[in-house]
């Protein structure tokens, strides 16, 4: 059953779409929120009979960002925090739930098997439907023109294809990718709809799909990255992908790796070290520069000598393919997604111990600083996503 909250003072969600030519932005980010785990001084924990997992819907055109409106929808933190995704006219949500309470023991979590569609424009907000996936599945994307979503399937090895067409969303097929111990977490759609890459957390490559109309086929190109690459984004303009490669959890410092797409074969150019366990990772509007959300230690027992605070941190991608550290925050614990604004002058990051938001201001330079308040989701905020939109100019 779906929990509407309705928002103080807030503009209905139907009307501001609504109002908006087709064209016109409305500027919507996504928190989709966990009640199912919670870490206590660096141990996650299973909450029994936990309240459900929620949807929050962010309204960014107007400052500083508010909540519309929030609903029931099943999520998870395990996986990328790209498990989330928003269809470029704002009107199509896509949520999948990498595991789920096990219905012989609610105290127990075992892999999901569903992603819900969620309709964003109508007061409240709906689920349509709940569609069946892969085995845990993770990141999802939507492709530009809207007409089709990828799904990586953790669990078993493979990635799930969507029609969409309006409201219908259908299932068109499954790839395979490799082994259940490849485990495959996202998939990020080129900005053309030609190619996509899939990150392949459990032997440290990412593969390379090739799609043509609704046939989408992977290709023998397997890139090897740094160690376990989890989160992945792709630049605007489709020259750059940047992938965040989140290590063992043992305290050492992980890294960024930038591919280059512009030729063929993709390739890896640069590698660039960033801290501990980098968690989200995205591009923003400009191309230019990527924020990296980074556990630093936020996530281990306040004793560890790993412990520190949670970091947001900025690069930039030099035209020759070289990427640099040029801003840096401090966020929440256990800190996952992060998005912009259409306009890349504001950063979200999504606080899971704290469930609340983090709203940062960007400066020209991808300096960092903080504004202000953070907006309460309702549950940790496992996965953060805006709509793809393209380059700015």
């Amino acid at each position: 059953m779906m929990r509407f909250r309705p928002m103080p003072g807030g503009l209905i969600l139907a009307a501001l779409l609504g109002m908006l030519p087709p064209q016109a932005a409305a500027q919507l980010a996504l928190s989709a929120n966990d009640n199912k785990l919670v870490i206590e001084n660096g141990r996650t924990r299973t909450v029994r009979d936990a309240a459900p997992d929620t949807l929050t819907v962010i309204d960014l055109s107007v400052s500083p960002p508010a909540v519309r409106a929030e609903i029931s929808v099943p999520a998870s933190v395990v996986g990328p925090p790209t498990s989330v995704a928003i269809t470029p006219d704002e009107r199509l949500a896509l949520v999948t739930a990498n595991q789920r309470p096990d219905p012989a023991d609610p105290g127990k979590l075992i892999p999901g098997h569903g992603m819900a569609v969620v309709d964003l424009a109508v007061n409240p907000p709906r689920i349509l439907a709940t569609l069946p996936t892969g085995l845990g599945p993770a990141g999802v994307s939507i492709n530009r023109a809207g007409t089709m979503a990828l799904v990586a399937n953790r669990a078993e090895g493979t990635v799930s294809v969507y029609r969409i067409h309006g409201h219908d969303v259908t299932s068109a097929g499954k790839i395979e990718i490799g082994p259940v111990s490849s485990e495959v977490s996202h998939v990020a759609f080129t900005p053309d709809g030609r190619h996509a890459l899939v990150t392949r957390y459990g032997d440290h490559s990412v593969n390379v799909l090739r799609i043509d109309g609704e046939r989408v086929t992977k290709t023998e190109r397997e890139i090897t990255t740094g160690v376990r690459p989890y989160g992945l984004s792709i630049t605007p303009d489709g020259k750059w992908a940047v992938v965040a490669n989140i290590g063992r959890g043992t305290g050492d410092a992980d890294t960024v790796s930038l591919i280059d797409l512009q030729r063929e074969p993709f390739r890896i150019v640069d590698t660039i070290s960033v801290g501990q366990t980098p968690e989200g990772i995205v591009a923003g509007p400009d191309s230019r520069l990527v924020a990296v959300t980074v556990m630093n230690g936020s996530n281990k027992p306040t004793g560890s000598p790993f412990h520190g605070p949670g970091l947001v941190r900025m690069l930039r991608i030099a035209p020759e393919g070289r990427l640099s550290i040029v801003g840096e925050a401090r966020v929440g614990t256990w800190s996952q997604g992060a998005v912009f604004s259409p306009d890349g002058r504001t950063l979200l990051v999504g606080n899971m111990v704290e469930r609340d938001i983090s709203v940062l201001r960007v400066g020209a330079d991808g300096s960092l600083t903080d504004p202000g308040p953070r907006p309460r989701v309702g549950g940790g905020s496992a996965a953060l996503r805006t709509a793809d939109r393209p380059a700015q100019r």
